[in-house]
């Protein structure tokens, strides 16, 4: 017996290869299908099922694209309704994988249809718990998604569901056997999720908050209590999920079409593409595509895409390093933004070849910042809510990129700002998008607020009543 977490940390996503006497099975995937395909080859097995946890928000999964490579069954729990061929089972029921058996345990509360899968061994002795959003180290699945899509659930009731499933269904296992969710720290799935990806079940008994003695009532207080928006592009992740999508391979050779100088500005005016720059911020700032913004392939790439371009639909142009095409084009897919259209062919060295136009982002360094008269409160600080209250610069602030969108009015576009996040990475996604609508005064602060705290020459303050613009 074989199992194996495949964890991606730019989604802080863990899909799941198990494997017994030459048969496979993987849950929940990502987009791509071909690491799956190989890990079984390697084993000389054959993947049987694609066990899915639930419909996911935060991703869309490679279930049909691997059903159609392999043969395999794709598995959801009761109520799922698939708009493709797929096996809903039975609360309770059991899968066959070599010697081991799988029992269904349907435990609705994240999302009504979701499911977690129960290992056993050839004895029926519980191994493990394959929880999808159900329960994770630390947490548990929001209630809150599943309602966008069902006009009569609240995250109230879905909670209560959630409450009944962990108690009925997850805490009277055994202690021994070993959690794995779908989810680990920086998800957007839950809220408080341990940068740990599996424990035993007893311990998170014993430290996970959703799991102590409390009342249903004082559950769903818990749980619901704090939860920040999700990010806009779930719903269509979840109907992607849902309805099915263009096979990953036409996304692919879509996306890797060479363009030219000439024709990679054509496509832009024709098809009012978005530019995504996914080179270093540092590079970017230096000289970009007018009108591009940057989201760089190396920070948290997938999700910021999704929280900043609203629609999944929006044709995209891609400027990359040389031999990442397919590694940008496979990451958007991953969060349903399957219509990129080609990137620029040679990078921004071709474009200055050709004598384009380019555009820079002025920055300036944390020593500079500090000899500019009145400072503070011509600084902006982009990153989250919670970042600024635990420590800001006294008098800054606050627009975290998450809303840039809904909170672009609120800025004035003669008034010069200085821009920080943590480091440089988000400052620059932001400033970018704005001056790709007319903001010209925006000014990065290389290296953020770490490089202003080193440096030591401005007033730093914990959370007491701060300036939002939130």
């Amino acid at each position: 017996m074989r199992i194996e977490q495949i964890y991606t940390g730019c989604l802080a996503q863990g899909a799941y290869y198990v494997e017994s006497d030459g048969e496979a099975l993987i849950i929940d995937p990502l987009r791509e299908t071909e690491p799956y395909i190989r890990r079984a080859e390697k084993d000389h097995a054959k993947i049987k099922y694609i066990l899915e946890t639930h419909f996911h928000a935060d991703f869309v999964s490679g279930h049909i694209d691997l059903a159609k490579k392999t043969g395999a069954s794709i598995v959801y729990g009761p109520t799922a309704k698939p708009g493709f061929e797929a096996k809903v089972a039975t609360d309770g029921e059991i899968l066959k994988l070599g010697r081991l058996q799988i029992e269904v345990l349907h435990t609705p509360g994240h999302t009504l249809e979701s499911t977690c899968y129960l290992l056993k061994d050839e004895s029926g002795k519980d191994l493990a718990i394959f929880t999808g959003d159900t329960l994770f180290i630390g947490d548990v699945g929001r209630p809150d998604l599943a309602q966008k899509l069902i006009a009569d659930l609240t995250q109230e009731k879905l909670a209560g569901y959630l409450y009944d499933s962990l108690h009925t269904k997850i805490l009277p296992l055994p202690n021994d056997i070993i959690v794995y969710p779908a989810h680990g720290a920086g998800s957007a799935c839950g809220k408080n999720m341990s940068k740990e990806t599996t424990d035993t079940l007893g311990h998170q008994k014993r430290s996970n908050y959703a799991l102590q003695p409390m009342s249903r009532e004082a559950f769903i207080e818990k749980v619901t209590d704090g939860l920040l928006p999700p990010p806009a592009y779930f719903p269509s992740n979840v109907l992607m999920n849902i309805n099915g999508y263009d096979s990953i391979d036409q996304v692919l050779q879509r996306g890797t079409t060479a363009l030219s100088p000439a024709a990679f500005e054509a496509a832009a005016n024709e098809t009012n593409a978005v530019i995504v720059d996914t080179r270093d911020p540092d590079l970017f700032v230096k000289g970009f595509i007018p009108n591009s913004i940057s989201i760089g392939i190396d920070g948290n790439f997938a999700p910021w895409v999704g929280a900043l371009i609203p629609d999944i639909q929006q044709p995209l142009l891609l400027v990359v390093d040389k031999g990442r095409e397919e590694e940008v084009v496979t990451r958007l897919a991953r969060v349903g933004y399957d219509k990129a259209i080609g990137y620029l062919d040679g990078g921004l060295d071709a474009w200055k070849a050709d004598g384009r136009e380019l555009d820079q982002i002025k920055s300036i360094s944390a020593q500079e910042l500090a000899s500019i008269d009145a400072i503070q409160s011509k600084i902006l600080d982009v990153r989250k809510a919670s970042e600024y209250q635990s420590e800001h610069v006294l008098h800054a602030e606050n627009m975290p990129l998450d809303y840039i969108n809904e909170h672009l009015q609120e800025l004035d576009k003669n008034q010069t700002r200085y821009v920080h996040c943590a480091g440089g990475y988000r400052s620059v996604i932001f400033i970018s998008i704005l001056k790709a609508r007319g903001y010209n005064n925006l000014i990065n602060i290389t290296g953020g607020f770490k490089a202003i705290k080193q440096q030591g020459d401005l007033p730093v303050s914990a959370y007491v009543c701060p300036t939002t613009l939130l």
